[in-house]
């Protein structure tokens, strides 16, 4: 199994995570700050590790040039709050394997998660979902149907690419909240529903199924 370190101290965002990883079947271990972040990236006991920019204690960067002194090559994606230029380029100068910003949408953590591990146990990224006549291109974010492409929204995409992933599941909506919109979504909010109706107008009213007081099931 592949096993990922959670250098993150806000309890929400390391609880957001570690669920989702654990969900796809990661081994998880969450640490709250830099000098557990080094002493856990140090053990050998992980094959890559999310680092937050903003830990208690030794910060992001000084538990990453710390790892790369040591010549530890430990996968290292590296999440802050600062959009600037000059963060992106420290970290992944300082040795970092790739970046989020926060707020992110766990879909797109996940895919960069898979891009980096080198695990037997990975599971291998699809660069096409299915199910039946219909297929998504993860690269051109196109849906296609028999004789037709269909354009879609970025929200459509991450919404119809976790249908595919979980096909036949009921999804409940605050699961698809989480997954679509990242962990600041509205737990009161209709925005699941509104485009779940776009999907259904632009893909078939039949393929997406509300299950009542659950959710929704694709097929």
């Amino acid at each position: 199994m592949t096993r990922v370190l959670i250098a993150e101290d806000e309890a929400r965002i390391a609880a957001f995570i570690d669920k989702g990883l654990r969900a796809n079947g990661f081994v998880t271990t969450v640490v709250g700050d830099g000098e557990a972040a080094l002493a856990s990236a140090s053990s050998g006991n992980h094959d890559l590790m999310v680092l937050d920019i903003g830990l208690p204690g030794r910060d992001g960067f000084e538990v990453l040039r710390a790892l790369r002194r040591g010549r530890i090559t430990l996968p290292v994606i590296i999440l802050t709050a600062r959009d600037s230029v000059h963060d992106t380029v420290a970290g992944l100068e300082g040795g970092a394997d790739d970046y989020m910003t926060k707020p992110f949408r766990f879909e797109e953590l996940l895919a960069r998660v898979r891009l980096r591990v080198r695990s037997v146990d990975r599971v291998p990224d699809l660069s096409v979902l299915h199910a039946g006549d219909l297929s998504l291109d993860l690269r051109t974010r196109r849906a296609r149907l028999p004789g037709r492409l269909v354009d879609l929204t970025a929200r459509e995409f991450a919404l119809l690419e976790l249908f595919l992933r979980h096909a036949g599941q009921v999804l409940a909506r605050e699961q698809i909240l989480s997954h679509v919109w990242g962990y600041d979504f509205d737990p009161g909010s209709n925005v699941v529903d509104v485009y779940v109706r776009t999907l259904r107008r632009k893909l078939g009213a039949d393929r997406i199924v509300t299950v009542r007081g659950m959710g929704y099931r694709f097929h």
